[in-house]
């Protein structure tokens, strides 16, 4: 692809819309190439392994190319569009190293490209391929530096490392290919993924030597997988699916899980949703019951702070916490997500109420922020909306507890000595055993059961 060198035209790079992230997916362009764009203005949305998140571009111009069509996933750092600013002022030259007198002067880029405040993009620089002069003469002191041109055609000494992104480097590692072989494809000579995997389908497919004495056999076509695609249908696992399976065998295999479970009349708890609903101070708000199993998993918490902590394992600490960040399990379109209310155990009911609407309207748009799903400390899943009676729920990484709540239904219950019809639900509570045994376990889910057994507890507990 051509580089443009335009001092006029500005390129803007894939930032990083997370913690840590090294790509993302280009879901959607809202803009062509023509079009006009001011400062502010979203050009794309992307997904990462933790949202979707759209673009905001940060200069005003004229979109001259789309870099990446929908559907390409693209590293973190990597020009996306490049638009054509009117009026913009040359960029002015960094102080360059003396150079052989084969080179020429090159025309350096910007010395810092515009990105979105607090995504915190690096720096890149691109270097052109040195023309030949009629004259090339190498120092003697440079005799045991032999120069060969890499992948963007710089001259590099010959034991340079390999530039790769470290996830690329562990791919490379664990399929047994040397970085040093690969010849890359990336911008500035980096090593991409797909580069890993050309150089280790070679070394895969090679037949085996032919044995001298065997008959010669007819060739057979190499088998390659394949399905029906009539009767099957294959999704690529990617974006938040793809974080969310990575994260789940991570917490699976590396926290202890204990589930307890207890089956619990909330009958009272059912009325008083019902009144709430009616209550002016709840006007316009999202009252059910998930609301008030909210509630008293923060009363639990505040009678049992034990449970809210988490596990340092490089520390080998329990670092406890004095906030509560309470995660919701959503169900959306691109997969399972946790966003958090912050600092939940300070919030009324009412402010509950209203900070629970807007964390599921979020998600349920696909809007959700990667700030609102880090930093967690306890969660609820509610798969009783499914129909469900109860499940044994795995932990959101870096978190010590999980409530699974399961369906409400009306069933024969003995209350105050006769069978009756009530509403009852089975509550199951997950935790980390390295830091809760059964009896802190045990403590707080008969808590959130006695709230929602006895409403009044809200009052009396809290």
């Amino acid at each position: 692809m051509t580089t443009m060198t335009d001092a006029s035209v500005r390129e803007f790079k894939m930032p990083d819309v997370g913690e840590g992230l090294t790509e993302a997916e280009i879901l959607k362009w809202y803009v062509q190439p023509g079009d006009t764009v001011t400062d502010g203005q979203v050009v794309c949305e992307v997904e990462t392994a933790k949202a979707a998140v759209e673009l905001p571009i940060p200069y005003d111009g004229v979109v001259r190319e789309l870099r990446f069509p929908e559907g390409t996933t693209v590293d973190v750092g990597t020009a996306i569009i490049a638009v054509a600013v009117a009026g913009a002022a040359a960029p002015q030259a960094p102080a360059e190293q003396p150079k052989p007198v084969a080179e020429e002067p090159e025309a350096k880029p910007e010395g810092r490209q515009p990105v979105l405040v607090g995504y915190g993009v690096a720096t890149s620089s691109t270097k052109r391929r040195p023309r030949k002069g009629p004259e090339v003469t190498v120092p003697a002191a440079a005799g045991a530096i032999q120069t060969e041109l890499n992948g963007h055609g710089g001259p590099v000494a010959e034991k340079a490392r390999p530039l790769a992104k470290p996830p690329v480097r562990k791919l490379a590692k664990d399929l047994g290919v040397d970085l040093a072989a690969i010849t890359p494809s990336g911008p500035d000579g980096v090593i991409t993924r797909d580069d890993v995997h050309a150089a280790a389908r070679p070394a895969a497919a090679e037949p085996a030597a032919p044995v001298a004495a065997a008959p010669a056999a007819p060739a057979v076509p190499a088998q390659v997988a394949s399905y029906d695609t009539e009767r099957e249908t294959r999704i690529p696992v990617k974006g938040v699916r793809k974080a969310t399976a990575q994260a789940m065998v991570g917490s699976a295999f590396t926290a202890p899980h204990v589930t307890e479970f207890v089956t619990v009349d909330v009958t009272r708890t059912m009325k008083l949703v019902e009144e709430l609903k009616q209550d002016k101070e709840f006007q316009g708000l999202r009252v059910n019951p998930l609301l008030l199993i909210a509630k008293a998993l923060l009363v639990a918490i505040k009678r049992n702070p034990d449970i809210n902590a988490s596990w340092d394992e490089a520390g080998q600490e329990i670092v406890l916490k004095r906030y509560v960040n309470l995660g919701i399990a959503a169900a959306t379109p691109r997969g399972l997500i946790v966003p958090n209310i912050k600092d939940a155990q300070a919030k009324t009911l009412p402010q509950l109420a209203e900070s629970l609407g807007e964390l599921v309207s979020t998600a349920r748009e696909g809007k959700t922020s990667p700030a609102a799903m880090q930093g967690g400390t306890v969660t609820i899943t509610n798969v009783g909306v499914f129909g469900v009676d109860t499940g044994t729920p795995i932990l959101n990484p870096g978190e010590s507890a999980i409530l699974a709540v399961g369906a409400i239904k009306l069933q024969p219950w003995v209350h105050k000595g006769k069978v009756k019809p009530r509403q009852v639900t089975t509550l199951a509570l997950s935790f980390d055993h390295r830091l809760v045994d059964g009896e802190l376990g045990s403590k707080v889910l008969a808590d959130v059961a006695a709230v929602l057994e006895q409403p009044k507890r809200l009052i009396t507990w809290a």
